[in-house]
């Protein structure tokens, strides 16, 4: 619905007009190495600067609200530097706004011998310069738009100076400025395919694809385990967002049956049994739940250890209170074939800390007990492998 309402305002076109860009030759993707590697450096610039900026902005003796006004000014200091080094009001307002219109001109054709390579490249490292300045002083912004200038404006050097050496492999620089915003961003946030469709939807061209990937891919290796995203986790197991999911995965791979053993002793109660019984028979059992069965061996229902607990604290009631008395009757047991994520369903439908396991459903014979906490175990080991 956002972007509907954008385009009826805006239009549909996309971000960047781009020439007709094209991958025809195999030979292309040594000079994109070159890209890689330049991009993955570009990106190890961005993160340590970045990082650096913010443990200065951190150490300073003043009040956090002031951090930011100091950012700004040394943001200003940049822009001027530049002013007076280049004297060209368009590469100082592409350092200190959005800078879309200097990839734009990068990707143009007569842009070439106007805007050349040392100019994209001052661009990019005034970028930056001045957005870690911003964001690292507390001030407002986002990453993805400075990350986009930075990898054209710097696949757009590097395109112009390869260009003018091997002017039949790279035929086009704009070809670098499209693939080097997706190599560094893929370098900088570690996210390599979103970032290939991301910049192909910006220009609404596919025709890089095949470049990009292998740009991509090569610099979000080479990158290592830097990121501009401090938090970002190494995998969707140790994310919050995915974890529950995750967790039910894992679980759905074990069953119930794991826990049991031939030698398990089960320690049950029978419904006439005493609340003196029931202590005991708890006292020594390794669960705080016992199993009520007939003489048959079938499951009637458990008895929690907080009930018998509660019991006892009456003692004038302690010989009138039997098993049958504390009995939950209602409960769900597990069988050996369910999988630990339903056992963990069951587990907070009884809210119990153990619970029975039968052989059938019907049947309903007690052949073991399982605990709450074998489960996050079994969890554990299969994420961690043993100990």
């Amino acid at each position: 619905m956002s972007y509907c309402i954008f385009g009826a305002f805006s239009g549909w076109e996309p971000l960047f007009t781009i020439p007709d860009l094209t991958f025809t030759n195999p030979w292309q993707l040594g000079p994109y190495l070159l890209l890689a590697l330049f991009m993955t450096l570009l990106a190890t610039i961005y993160t340590h600067s970045f990082y650096g900026c913010k443990r200065l902005f951190d150490r300073l003796p003043i009040r956090k609200h002031f951090r930011p006004a100091i950012g700004a000014f040394l943001t200003g200091v940049v822009a001027l530097t530049l002013f007076f080094l280049f004297g060209q009001q368009k590469s100082v307002l592409a350092v200190l706004a959005f800078g879309y219109s200097a990839i734009q001109g990068a990707m143009t054709q007569d842009a070439h011998t106007n805007m050349g390579a040392l100019i994209l490249l001052t661009i990019a490292l005034g970028k930056i310069a001045t957005t870690s300045l911003t964001i690292s002083s507390g001030g407002s912004g986002g990453v993805f738009g400075p990350s986009m200038v930075i990898g054209g404006c710097g696949g757009g050097a590097l395109g112009i100076i390869l260009h003018n050496l091997w002017p039949s492999l790279v035929p086009h620089p704009a070809c670098f400025v499209l693939v080097g915003m997706a190599g560094f961003f893929a370098a900088a946030a570690k996210t390599p395919f979103s970032t290939m469709i991301i910049v192909s939807e910006m220009t609404g061209r596919y025709a890089l694809l095949l470049p990009s990937l292998w740009v991509c891919t090569i610099s979000f290796i080479l990158s290592g385990k830097q990121s501009i995203y401090s938090s970002q986790v190494e995998g969707r197991a140790y994310s919050s967002a995915h974890r529950g999911s995750y967790i039910r995965e894992v679980l759905a791979e074990v069953r119930v049956s794991a826990f049991l053993s031939p030698q398990q002793e089960v320690l049950s109660l029978k419904p006439g049994d005493s609340l003196a019984t029931i202590l005991d028979r708890l006292s020594r059992a390794s669960s705080s739940v016992l199993p009520v069965v007939n003489n048959a061996g079938r499951l009637l229902g458990v008895v929690n250890l907080e009930e018998a607990y509660l019991a006892s604290q009456s003692p004038a009631l302690g010989p009138l209170v039997l098993a049958a008395d504390m009995m939950l009757g209602y409960i769900q047991p597990l069988t050996p074939n369910d999988t630990l994520d339903r056992a963990q369903e069951l587990f907070i439908e009884n809210d119990l800390l153990a619970l029975p396991v039968v052989n059938d459903l019907d049947q309903r014979e007690v052949i073991g007990m399982v605990r709450r906490f074998e489960i996050a175990s079994a969890y554990l080991r299969h994420i961690h492998g043993p100990a």
